[in-house]
């Protein structure tokens, strides 16, 4: 079975909704600025591709991580919709693995998020079909 993207984006920037507020109420400085841009930057190098085998998690503005959960390690998601968030739209999905160096990944204020959970927990259900098909065959 080939490798389908089921997701790849960014977080929205209403993630810095309160960064950019608090920015603008005191803009007389120019400190505000450059924090705003800051945290801009900062969600929009953040990019996730959620596939049907793999998560992978690309963060950094000057040094870049990109971290992997392959689909047959997810143990559980959850997917939360906060009020102000859902007032727009998004929501959050966060994925729990069994994979020691992340145990955890949080892909937030996301655009369909309902449907892409529904796609992920598919995904993750033929995978770990496969994968015990492939131990029973092997024992």
């Amino acid at each position: 079975m080939e490798e389908k993207i089921i997701y790849e984006g960014s977080p929205s920037q209403w993630t810095n909704f309160k960064v950019y507020l608090l920015c603008l109420i005191f803009f007389m400085t120019v400190i505000p600025i450059f924090v705003a841009l800051y945290y801009y930057f900062l969600v929009k190098c953040t990019k996730t591709t959620i596939t049907t085998k793999r998560i992978i998690v690309e963060r950094g503005l000057f040094s870049k991580r990109t971290d992997e959960i392959f689909l047959k390690r997810v143990t559980d998601t959850k997917l939360f919709e906060p009020f102000f968030l859902r007032l727009v739209g998004l929501s959050n999905l966060t994925i729990y693995s069994t994979d020691k160096t992340i145990g955890e990944v949080s892909v937030e204020a996301i655009h369909n998020g309902r449907e892409i959970w529904n796609q992920l927990r598919a995904a993750v259900e033929v995978e770990r079909k496969t994968v015990q098909e492939l131990e029973h065959r092997f024992a």
